[in-house]
């Protein structure tokens, strides 16, 4: 199977990585165990590389469905904050960061349905024009 460069994390990421993903929760009546944190990972870092829909992720990940819904648990305790700021610190580690730069990046754009309706607003005092 050929798989691209972002399809697979790294070994020496992944240590850096792993103490960050939250531990499976238990399952005390058994079940299918769940998938291997560093598949889904590999699949969230596929889905976000390549735009496909999460149902085109490749199965040698997970079922797309599969590696949306721990994208979603991810998303809602920080993980990927905590993943940024980690390599981040990494990076300035390695090969440094200059702190004095920063950008900032923005779009505005008209709302598509118009936005709010304001309200008039009524004159408390004569007109001076």
């Amino acid at each position: 199977m050929n798989r691209n460069n972002y399809t697979t994390i790294p070994q020496e990421l992944w240590e850096l990585i792993e103490p960050i993903i939250p531990p499976d929760p238990p399952h005390p009546r058994g079940g299918r165990p769940r998938v291997e944190a560093r598949r889904i990972l590999g699949g969230i870092v596929y889905r976000l590389r390549t735009g496909c829909q999460w149902q085109a992720i490749p199965r040698h990940f997970a079922p797309g469905p599969t590696v949306h819904r721990r994208f979603q648990e991810w998303v809602k305790a920080g993980v990927f904050e905590d993943i940024f700021k980690g390599l981040l610190w990494y990076y300035d580690e390695l090969h440094g960061v200059d702190w004095k730069w920063a950008s900032l990046d923005g779009a505005i754009v008209k709302s598509p349905k118009g936005g709010i309706i304001r309200a008039e607003t009524r004159q408390t005092a004569a007109n001076s024009g």
